[in-house]
């Protein structure tokens, strides 16, 4: 993008119009024709908006119930109407080509346009005959399949470019010439006919119409579109202004102001790009101005932008994804997700006060002093009362609804109203907020009471969607539906509200409330708009995972990355997150998820349980999306990173590799809870959770000071390095403790029922198999594997064969395997090559039981030791914990 605006080196900044240009080419479509052409554009993203909110609302089975007609839609066309509208938007908005005119449609858009609709509806409108012919489709239906795919392609490189246009393209190749000669062995496949691929691909729910197209349709549209609207209401300079007046006087505060309000926006907002340039242009100058340069003032937005993706509620729609992929409840992902994000917020806050204190950045002018136990009192006594003003709302609803259970329904939703309006008052007691100029010669940072007090009504929607997520476990796009509609409200109604609370005069309140009603439209259209390239891309990577289903690609990437990592697991990650960036630089984050996740997370599982580590799936898929986020970081072509570059004048490709050193802390996270899932709160407490969640912090905190190189004065090599040691024995001290005492304890093979029988719930027990090989009886294989034998009390040969699939026959002191009997266990295929049929018996060489050892945490004494020896040393040369940067 920043090329082709001629930016494609450090230059001056773009102007607001430059840079709204660059979000909508990027998000929304670069495409703003004039006359009739604007009108349906605009017309058809409403439409859409609407209709995601029929479908999502209960209002289908009320009419069905009503008028006995079929007005419930099923799956299969709703996923088939919302890639018609995708499709059909995303040829009217986006050009075909950067000489392509932006102020008209082409004739052959149109058709184009129609077509591509055409083909998506064909699904929805011939859905029972499709039904009728499970797997033999006729000639029309070939046809439009094969147009289908073709236009989709097309569409999705406009919206997004042709990384993920080529990467699909590449899947169908396979699927079609996968028997080829000159592909590699361990690759090649039978490869299917022209009617099996669109069967697969188009006329079933196996590729472009399956899960991640029902995702979008189901859950993601209702986020985007409650970002959107959030954003119309004005929530998204409340949240600029709230950081500042927050953190905008400390050092490196608009830094700091830049973290914090990206992370706001970032837990609503789907769009890493439109996230910068909505902060950013407020953000990137005042950094600049109190000394970070155009890069690294770039680079904080870039990585504080980015790394809103990781937030709950809605992570980028990875969130909702992993409930299907995994069969998960959505509040599971949200817990996983939850303790990773946070500290790697405050990490990045922590590594932006460095880079201030170091550089010996001033500070902004505060309006009223307050010493530092003053603002932690307050901060302490404000999440206190907002810790008892929930309990206090749990009560009053429950009381509600025990007391008046035939109408609690409406006396609450009256209660929610009312508290809206006395919020509105509230605010009306003030001026609205307007943004400073960032430009300005002095910048007055705002008053916290004065920012709070104009924007509580924003909470208001937030709220409902946690309550009905968290408390009322309603599903995420029931649960989104409900506050868009209270957003609906709150668009409508709140300017009308404030002039009359203000007493201003009923013609003007009139001309507000019209004010109002656009602002709906223009929310409803811009959210339409923002879903486009999504829609595309969760089809297109449909594609992809029809692909792996089709071929069994999934199996042989298994062996294949088994075989370069020799069975290393950390290795097997390496692999992963490698190719997690190189897909990266061209796809974006949803997209880079489902193709990751489709072809890496179960082998992650599969071939670390195969080798004797056990890997939770959820693991496995935030390693996966971790990676993946850094798609609109990772140089040449991250997107953010040309963003932020545009607002700061920067080198593109300068701040993308600053951004990446920024985002360092996103990138150990992953590889750290792997290997440690007290992070991802798996069966853990919650006394539990807060002292990893302090034990954490303070690692990356010590991570930060160590990448930063500097921590109370510069770092010597020696230190960094002693910072770094600290690190690794904080997040995983279990690494040490395996050095000094072996985690397991070797038990006979004949004995294997009893020692299964005497171990406790979810004890992991690992098998060490040894047999001929299928392709060479006269060679021996050896398979260590690993698995979780579940809940205790049962006989130990019933516990074994419910966890593992595998019978055993004990004779004397020899075990032998009998062939799994489910073809699609864990176990199956990782025994596959071996030979159950063979002169010799696959066998059990060795049981391996869970050691009883001393505590891990035994080695954060040593941490703790290292750590004071580091502290000591910068204290003697004249550090601080605020910073020295004289120290040498």
């Amino acid at each position: 993008m920043a090329v082709e605006n001629g930016k494609s080196g450090a230059g001056a900044p773009l102007s607001d119009a430059e840079l709204q240009d660059l979000v909508a080419a990027t998000d929304t479509g670069a495409r703003k024709p004039l006359g009739y052409a604007a009108w349906i554009i605009s017309g058809i993203a409403l439409c859409w908006s609407l209709f995601q909110l029929y479908i999502a609302s209960p209002l289908p089975f009320t009419l069905s119930s009503l008028t006995r007609l079929p007005l419930v839609l099923n799956d299969t066309q709703t996923r088939s109407i919302h890639l018609a509208f995708g499709v059909f938007l995303a040829f009217m908005a986006y050009p075909a080509f950067s000489s392509s005119p932006r102020d008209r449609v082409p004739i052959h858009d149109w058709i184009f346009a129609l077509l591509a609709a055409g083909t998506a509806l064909y699904i929805s409108i011939f859905y029972r005959d499709l039904a009728r012919r499970p797997g033999l489709p006729i000639t029309q239906d070939l046809v439009v399949a094969g147009l289908g795919i073709v236009f989709l392609l097309e569409a999705t490189r406009r919206a997004l470019g042709p990384p993920l246009a080529v990467v699909a393209i590449i899947f169908l190749g396979y699927v079609f010439f996968g028997s080829s000669p000159w592909l590699p062995d361990i690759i090649r496949w039978g490869g299917a006919s022209f009617g099996r691929a669109m069967d697969q691909m188009w006329l079933s729910t196996g590729g472009v119409f399956g899960v991640p197209l029902g995702v979008s349709a189901a859950f993601v549209f209702l986020f985007v579109l409650f970002g959107s609207m959030l954003d119309r209401a004005g929530a998204g300079n409340f949240f600029i202004k709230l950081a500042f007046a927050l953190l905008g006087h400390m050092r490196g505060g608009p830094a700091k102001a830049a973290v914090l309000s990206s992370m706001m926006t970032g837990m609503i907002s789907g769009s890493s790009i439109a996230n910068v340039v909505t902060t950013g242009t407020f953000t990137i100058p005042l950094m600049k101005r109190v000394g970070f340069t155009a890069e690294k003032a770039g680079s904080v937005e870039v990585a504080s932008s980015v790394n809103g993706q990781i937030m709950p509620p809605v992570m980028g729609a990875a969130a909702f994804l992993m409930v299907e992929y995994i069969g998960i409840p959505y509040i599971e992902v949200i817990k996983h997700a939850f303790l990773p994000a946070v500290i790697s917020y405050i990490a990045l806050l922590y590594l932006v006060h460095l880079e201030a204190v170091r550089g010996d950045m001033p500070v902004l002018p505060k309006r009223v002093r307050t010493t530092g136990l003053r603002s932690l009192l307050r901060f302490g006594i404000f999440a206190a009362s907002t810790v008892i003003l929930a309990g206090v709302i749990y009560y009053i609803v429950t009381f509600v609804r025990m007391l008046f259970p035939e109408v609690s329904g409406t006396l609450l939703i009256l209660l929610l109203l009312a508290v809206y309006v006395g919020l509105i008052w509230y605010a009306a007691q003030v001026p609205d907020l307007d943004l400073d100029d960032p430009n300005a010669p002095v910048v007055e940072l705002p008053l916290l009471k004065d920012v709070i007090k104009t924007g509580l009504h924003y909470l208001l929607p937030l709220f409902v969607l946690v309550w009905f997520l968290m408390v009322e476990r309603r599903s995420p796009g029931l649960s989104a539906f409900y506050a868009v509609l209270l957003l609906i409200v709150v668009v409508i109604t709140q300017k009308p509200l404030k002039a009359m609370f203000r007493k201003v005069q009923s013609s003007n309140q009139l001309a507000l409330f019209r004010e109002g009603f656009d602002d709906l439209v223009e929310g409803l259209i811009s959210g339409a708009r923002n879903m486009i390239g999504i829609a595309c891309a969760t089809a297109a990577a449909g594609i992809i995972v029809g692909t792996v289903t089709l071929t069994g690609i999934g199996q042989v990437m298994a062996e294949f990355v088994e075989f370069l990592s020799g069975g290393n697991i950390f290795l097997i990650l390496v692999f992963t997150a490698v190719i997690s960036l190189v897909l990266g630089m061209g796809l974006p984050t949803t997209a880079n998820y489902i193709v990751v996740s489709s072809l890496m997370a179960p082998v992650i599982v599969e071939v670390g349980a195969a080798n004797g580590v056990l890997i939770p799936l959820i693991a496995a898929h935030m390693f996966v999306f971790y990676f993946g986020i850094m798609a609109d970081v990772t140089p040449p072509v991250g997107l953010a990173s040309f963003a932020a570059a545009a607002v700061s004048g920067g080198d593109p490709i300068k701040t993308g590799f600053v951004a990446f050193f920024y985002s360092l802390r996103t990138i150990l996270l992953p590889f750290i809870f792997v290997f440690n899932t007290d992070l991802l709160l798996i069966n853990v407490g919650w006394l539990g959770g807060i002292w990893i969640f302090l034990l954490a912090t303070a690692a990356m905190l010590i991570f930060a000071a160590a990448t930063q190189g500097f921590f109370m004065a510069r770092n010597r090599i020696w230190e960094t390095a002693a910072l770094l040691l600290v690190t690794f024995l904080l997040l995983r001290p279990g690494f040490f403790l395996d050095l000094v005492q072996p985690p397991f304890n070797n038990v006979e093979p004949s004995s294997i029922h009893e020692a299964i029988e005497r171990e406790p719930d979810d004890a992991e027990i690992r098998l060490r198999i040894v047999g001929p090989s299928f392709d060479n009886p006269d060679q021996m294989r050896e398979r260590t594997m690993a698995f979780n034998l579940g809940p205790a009390g049962e006989p130990g040969d019933v516990r074994l064969e419910k966890a593992t699939g595998l019978i055993v026959q004990i004779d004397g002191d020899a075990v032998a395997l009998e062939e799994p009997m489910d073809m699609n266990s864990r176990a199956s295929r990782a025994l596959s090559g071996l030979d159950f049929y063979a002169d010799v018996p696959v066998r059990i060489a060795a049981v391996e039981v869970t050691a009883e050892r001393m505590p891990r945490e035994i080695f954060y004494i040593p941490a703790l030791l290292l750590f004071g020896l580091v502290f000591w040393s910068q204290r003697r040369r004249g550090g601080t914990l605020a910073g020295n940067p004289q120290a040498a």
